[in-house]
């Protein structure tokens, strides 16, 4: 962008093109999808972590449960206990590496349900439907997760933005430099254009990282960690 608004400048004092043009459109078909985009995306971060809040108060009360029930042996607790730290990392990891299949993750949590029919005469009734509640908490924390995960700012919009960011330098620098007028110090010119080109892209690159907030390249990203089953 740097390159395309210096270029453009020097263009356009090089063959004196400068017109005026108001730029109030021009401003509306860029910003206003921009921020919108950024206040989706903001938005989106905010319920994936009210998601992950769900996500992990799930697996430690499934895991209370066990622990408590008096009737079961120890090697039946560790089981679960193993079995609900591996959903939680493989949860986590599936955020993190961009997959978008969720047939391993299914199978891991589907073992919850194959422990509770292994273990039928050691969990009650009523622990049994307490644990389905939860199972039921558990799989829509994940599916809304995987949602977000998956779905993101249309892909139009996102293009729509990109291209007039881009475009934008072509129509605002000779305009700057009719503003100004060209008898001014080009520096002045120059200054302007990189300025609010800056701004746009750095906008733009906002709303990029806001978007994934999962796989930790951002300075907003989600510390996926802290909702482990075991976080330290």
């Amino acid at each position: 962008m740097i390159i395309i608004s210096i270029v453009c400048v020097m263009l356009s004092f090089h063959f004196n093109i400068n017109f005026n043009i108001d730029l109030t459109l021009l401003s509306i078909a860029i910003i206003f999808p921009l921020v919108f985009t950024i206040r989706g995306s903001f938005r989106r971060r905010e319920k994936a972590l009210e998601h992950l809040s769900q996500f992990r108060s799930s697996l430690k009360t499934l895991y209370y449960f066990v622990m408590s029930n008096d009737k079961m042996l120890d090697e039946g607790k560790q089981q679960i206990e193993g079995i609900l730290s591996k959903i939680g990392d493989k949860t986590i990891a599936h955020l993190r590496n961009h997959e978008d299949s969720m047939e391993d993750l299914d199978q891991h949590i589907n073992e919850i349900y194959a422990f509770i029919l292994a273990n039928n005469g050691t969990v009650g009734k009523s622990l049994k439907e307490k644990m389905f509640r939860f199972m039921h908490d558990l799989h829509e924390a994940i599916d809304n997760l995987n949602a977000i995960h998956v779905h993101r700012t249309p892909i139009s919009l996102k293009a729509y933005c990109k291209v007039f960011i881009y475009i934008f330098p072509i129509i605002y620098a000779p305009t700057v430099i009719n503003h100004i007028g060209v008898e001014q110090n080009e520096f002045i010119t120059y200054a302007v254009v990189l300025l609010t080109e800056f701004i746009l892209i750095s906008l733009y690159n906002i709303q990029d990282h806001l978007e994934y907030p999962f796989d930790s390249k951002g300075l907003d990203d989600i510390k996926l960690d802290s909702f482990k089953i075991n976080r330290k």
